[in-house]
């Protein structure tokens, strides 16, 4: 495995809480055998990335937040490990958080966790190639 950057792609509905966020991405590294490593960049929806809960998410694990346009998601569709219809209806892809953490990783980025899905949120974990 790369030695990369771990990036955390998140999907969120709206209103839900850091509390919630961070818990489903403890649960995603947990599951990757990364428990406790930190992850310098969350990656989400530019429509959710001014969210009070992804916001404060993102300081309390000191990540970069970054925002990635819809249109940008549909290019990491043959790399999703796994797939929601409803999520591929609304955004042209099986899981916003697999491919916001592949868009977020850059070129060569490889999905190291498939998502994990919540009540209210998706987390997957990629990293990037250096």
């Amino acid at each position: 495995m790369s030695t990369g950057r771990l990036i955390a792609g998140i999907g969120i509905r709206p209103g839900t809480q850091a509390a919630d966020i961070l818990a489903c991405l403890d649960q995603a590294l947990a599951s990757a055998g990364l428990a406790g490593t930190q992850t310098p960049r969350f990656a989400t929806l530019a429509s959710r990335v001014a969210e009070a809960g992804m916001v404060a998410a993102a300081h309390e694990r000191a990540a970069e937040l970054v925002a990635i346009p819809d249109e940008a998601l549909k290019g990491f569709e043959a790399a999703c490990a796994t797939r929601s219809t409803r999520i591929a209806s609304l955004y042209g892809v099986g899981s916003v958080a697999e491919a916001a953490a592949l868009a977020a990783a850059g070129p060569g980025g490889e999905l190291v966790q498939p998502r994990i899905a919540t009540a209210r949120v998706t987390c997957a974990l990629a990293r990037s190639p250096a």
